[in-house]
Order: C-alpha cells, then structure tokens, then sequence
C-alpha cells in the first residue's frame, strides 16, 4: 500500500526526469535526452509505434541507448501534423516523422548534438538561427491552458510513477485524510466546474444530490461515460490514452465524496487503445494501493471496473449508458426518478464524463478560485474541443471558457485552407447546430451559445466553408441520430424520419414551400415529446440551419438550385466551349460517357470541343477535376 510519504519520494526520484521533458536541463537526470512519440490513435494509425521501435533499435545499434529515453505518449494535440516526436530538452518539435527519418535525427541530433530543421515544425524554426521556438510561442499552443489535457503528450500512460511525478494521486491523499465528504463537495461546487460531456450541469450539484438525496442507501455508484459518440468528436479517447490515472482517481474522489465504494467506466469497444490502457491503469492501481481496500490506511475501501459500450450512440444518455452497464438493452429511461436517486441498479448514482473527471484532482489540489478564475460567468474553467472539417490545424486543443469562435479558427485552427471563407461551424455534434459567420466573434460558453440556439456539446467542433451546403449539413446530422434511435419512443423513432425524408426531397428538388413550416413544427414536436436527450436535440441541426440559413433552403426548393454546388440532383456540369481546348481528357474520365465529342465554331475557324449530356451525367465531378483548363463548371 502507498503512503502520502512513498507517492513524495516517487515523485522527487522522477523530478528532474519530468523536467527534463519540461525543457529544463537538470544535471541529476539519468537520461541526456527524453524523445516523446505520440501514441495517440491518430498517430499510431500513422505508424508511430513502429517508428519507436526503429528509433529504439537504432540507438541500441549506435550504443547510446543508456542516454536517450523513448517515451511512448498520449496524443499532443496537433493531430494533423502526425506522426508527432518531440526531443528535450531542445524541445525540437518533429511533424510528419517517417522511417526514414530516424536515422538523420539520430546521428545529426541524438549524436550529433544539432536538430534537422527541414524536419521541424515550421512555426518553430528561426530563419538564419539554429535556436528552436518553444511550442507555447506556436499559434496552436499560444493560447491553450492545458488543465485535463495536462499530461497528456507527456507522460507514459501505461506506467503509474511517472502520473504520481505529476502530482497524480496527491488530491486523492488530501481528500482521504484532511477533508470530509462534505468539504470535498464544496470545493466542487464553487470551483464552477460543469459537466463537460453535453448538458453542462453543475457537477457539485450532481454529487450533493447523490449523497444527501438517498442518505442512508446502503450501496451508491459512481460512472465515468466514455461512451464517445458524436461525429468527428474525440476530446475523452484522447485523454483516457494520454492520462487514464487521472480519471481513476477523480472517479475515487467521488466515490468517497458521495459514499459510494463502487465504480464503472463504461467505454466504447472501438476504442482499442483507450481500453488497454485502462485496464493497464487499473490493475496498477490496484497494485499500489490507489484502488481497493482500506485506501492510504484510511478504511475507506473503491474499486472500478470497465464495461464496453458496442457502439451504440443512444448509450451516450446516462440512463441508457447504465442500463447497459446491468447487461440489457441500451434504452433510456423515464425521469424522474433521477440517478441520483436511483440509477445504475436502481441505486444512487452519479455519472461524469472523461473530461469532467480530468479537471477534479487539480481542482483539488489548487483550490476551487483557481479553476473559478478562468472562463466567464457561469462557464467556468477550459473546454477541449476536437478540431475538425474545413480547418488547417486538425486536432485536440484546450482553452478557457469564452475565448471567441474567431480566435479558435483563425489562430488556434490556422484558419481555413485554400483562402475559402468561413461560413459555419457545427458545435455538438449531432446533438448541437451552427453558429454562422454572423456570430463569428462569440464567446464560446455555455451561455452565449445557448442564446444563439447552439450548444457546446461535448466538444466536437466542425469547420466549413463556402463550399458546404447546410441543408445538406443538416440532413447528414439527421441520418446519424436516426440510425442511432434506440427506437424506444415514437417522437424519436418515427419524428426523425420525417424529418430526413423531407430533407431528402428538398435537396433533390422536390421540395415545397410549405415544407418549412412542416420541419419547424415537427423539430419542435420532437424536441418537446421525445423520452431523452437523444431525441430531445436531434433537431438542433435543423433548427439551426433554419434559423441562420433560411435562405439556402428557399433556394433549393424555388430555384431548384444548391448555392454550394453539393447537392448532386440539383447540379448540372456545363462545359465553356470558349475555354475547351479539345483535348478530351475529361470524355476518357468519364465512367457514364456522358460527354462526347463536337464541333464549335469559334469566331475565326471550327474548333473540337465537347458537350455534357445531363440525363447521362452521374454527377461523379470526374471531369471537372481533370479539366486543365478549368473549362467544366457546376451550376
């Protein structure tokens, strides 16, 4: 069993390794050199783990293996730059590593002693020096403040003394012997914190509840969802594969705090990594005394056990996660009774996500005015958004509450590419909608998105540009939750496919007029009636678009036209005979042959040209994209 005075003792004997990783030369390090691979899923499917095990050979190989130290991560955040390395205490910052690579970083910088700069990221190269820019001083890190994303990137995750270097099982030792449970809850409950998987509700609130509603219950559990689901959203894979100790121990933070000595992380199955380095964790725990009987000698006896979530994405809401969890179907439901008062069989239960349990041990530790000074009003804290769609800078960033939607884009996200413009981004995912380009410089905060009819969601965050088409944003949202009803309540079961068959006509130009008010008032219909949070948002796509792009809706059902040049059946590919050169490239492209040859008169003399037939054209846009010329356009 740990002490408080072992986990001090591990944390000192792993000091000056951890600061090395921090950029700080520290003579009592048993290693010249940390280089962290990203270990992440985005960059394992790169490859990384197999350029790790070169790069381990090839330091074996030139007998320097005793100085260098590889360290396999969690993910760093800048996924589009993948496979990621980083070397401190230089803190040379690799992108795009191949194995080819590794041999020139390892005689010209691990030997060497000198960075490959062509294989830098950009932003931290000084031209005309060799000196190397620290990531904080890179617009993607500039304005991050990493609180539930703190290790990951730079810690093992699959090895526990290097999360107690970080102070990790400290807030738990706190708790356990100088603080009651009431205390605990308080600390919670001022810091400001909210739960970060959707619903944004007060996560003191949500323990005081479960410890008061049911005092004298004789079993309480604790969950941790990890049933991430939304498109294009993966802020709590991220942090169960960089920092999985962390969740654990929050998950025991509150388990005392509410007098449960239970838990469960209910987890999606397709998230391999994520799963095998939670039952890493746990079973370390277990093994140092974190987890089990009679934690720090205190009698206070936690354990937690994982179950796999199959995919389903109604799972998501907290009485269908824990309908799961007892071995049956994936159903919500009816509330109340609220799992505070009767959840996970039929017990007082609470249920955070990943990201919400991720901040708690710092909480903790300092104080809940540190964590309440960041954000605003009543959103307090940071928020990991998973970065995605039409942005440069793919991946996790970390920022306090109420930095602007512009900033996040413009400077975070590097803006968007190919000098298209910004036209929405879709907040929430499927449960969230659009914010337009009207509402560009809005604080992102629970608040502020909720008075534009958007909200955070769990923290998916999608860019487009000029080239989508929202109704067709929409319809795609829509056919994600109603494949994903769980078919229980005929609100969501029957109300989503009406609502996508209307979609569907209006974006193959079959759409009336009076197919608005239709979508409007059944959005509305399903919102109110529906028995969960599933159904209760399915229509935020739709009401959205409607909202702030009415006009493209009209479009398509008037003009018989898709201003974004997306939806195929109201698109027509027209060759510019004065542009057409007559090399016929895009008739030997096309897989309907639909363009044939003809003649043109030109002003001078007969030209060969071609012409699309429509009723032939699949709408593929092969011959456009071939056309050198760019003669061929959508119309």
């Amino acid at each position: 069993m740990k002490t408080l005075q072992e986990l001090t003792a591990i944390k000192e004997k792993m000091r000056n390794e951890i600061a090395l990783r921090l950029g700080k030369v520290s003579d009592g390090a048993k290693y010249e050199k940390h280089v962290l691979m990203c270990g992440g899923t985005g960059c394992t499917s790169s490859g990384s783990m197999k350029i790790a095990d070169e790069l381990e050979r090839q330091l074996k190989e030139k007998g320097i293996e005793e100085k260098v130290f590889v360290v396999r991560t969690g993910c760093f955040g800048l996924c589009e730059r993948g496979p990621i390395m980083i070397v401190y205490p230089e803190g040379a910052f690799y992108t795009h590593v191949k194995m080819e690579m590794i041999s020139r970083i390892v005689d010209e910088h691990l030997i060497g002693g000198k960075a490959v700069k062509e294989f830098l990221y950009d932003e931290t190269v000084s031209e005309g020096s060799d000196d190397i820019k620290s990531l904080a001083e890179t617009t993607f890190y500039a304005k991050q403040h990493r609180v539930a994303l703190r290790n990951c990137g730079l810690i093992n995750p699959e090895d526990i003394n290097e999360y107690i270097a970080r102070s990790g099982y400290e807030a738990l030792g706190k708790v356990l012997t100088s603080m009651t449970p009431e205390e605990v809850i308080q600390v919670i409950l001022d810091s400001g914190l909210r739960g970060r998987g959707g619903g944004g509700f007060p996560t003191g609130q949500k323990w005081k509840l479960a410890r008061n509603i049911v005092p004298d219950a004789d079993v309480k559990y604790v969950c941790c969802n990890a049933d991430e689901g939304d498109p294009g959203a993966f802020m709590d894979r991220s942090v169960l594969e960089g920092d999985p100790h962390v969740v654990l121990e929050a998950m025991t933070i509150a388990g005392y705090a509410i007098g449960a000595c239970h838990g469960y992380i209910y987890v999606r199955a397709e998230y391999p990594i994520a799963v095998q380095r939670l039952q890493i964790a746990i079973k370390q725990a277990r093994e140092a005394g974190m987890l089990g009987k009679d934690i720090f000698g205190t009698g206070f006896d936690f354990d937690i056990d994982l179950r796999l979530g199959a995919g389903a994405f109604v799972c998501g809401e907290e009485t269908a996660l824990m309908t799961s969890i007892e071995g049956n179907r994936g159903e919500p439901r009816p509330r109340p009774p609220f799992p505070a008062e009767q959840g996970l069989y039929r017990k007082p239960t609470i249920l955070n996500n990943v990201e919400t349990y991720a901040n708690v041990p710092q909480i903790i530790l300092k104080g809940a005015e540190w964590y309440a000074s960041m954000g605003t009003g009543t959103s307090k804290g940071t928020k990991v958004f998973a970065l995605g769609g039409k942005i440069k800078n793919t991946g996790l960033v970390e920022i306090p509450m109420g930095t602007t939607l512009r900033e996040i884009i413009e400077e975070i996200g590097g803006g968007i590419p190919n000098g298209k413009k910004f036209k929405a981004a879709q907040a929430g995912g499927p449960s969230g909608g659009c914010i337009p380009a009207e509402h560009y410089d809005v604080q992102v905060d629970y608040d502020n998105l909720a008075k534009i009819g958007c909200m955070i969601g769990s923290g998916g965050l999608i860019v487009l540009d000029e080239d989508n088409c929202m109704v067709d944003i929409a319809k795609f949202f829509l056919k994600f939750t109603m494949d994903e009803s769980c078919g229980k309540c005929t609100p969501c079961r029957i109300g989503t496919k009406r609502l996508y068959e209307i979609l569907d006509r209006i974006t193959k130009g079959q759409g009336k007029l009076e197919d608005i008010d239709k979508l409007e008032e059944l959005c509305n219909y399903i919102k109110t009636n529906s028995l969960c949070g599933l159904g209760q948002t399915a229509p935020n796509p739709v009401l959205s678009t409607l909202r702030f792009f009415r006009d493209e809706y009209i479009a398509h059902i008037v003009d018989k036209k898709c201003p974004a040049g997306v939806c195929k059946d109201l698109l027509e590919y027209v060759i510019d005979k004065d542009k057409c050169v007559g090399c016929g490239m895009c008739a030997k492209q096309c897989p309907a042959s639909a363009i044939t040859r003809t003649e043109y008169i030109a002003p001078n003399h007969k030209l060969a040209s071609f012409e699309i037939d429509p009723a032939k054209c699949v709408k593929c846009g092969a011959c456009m994209a071939q056309c050198r010329p760019k003669a061929i356009s959508k119309q």
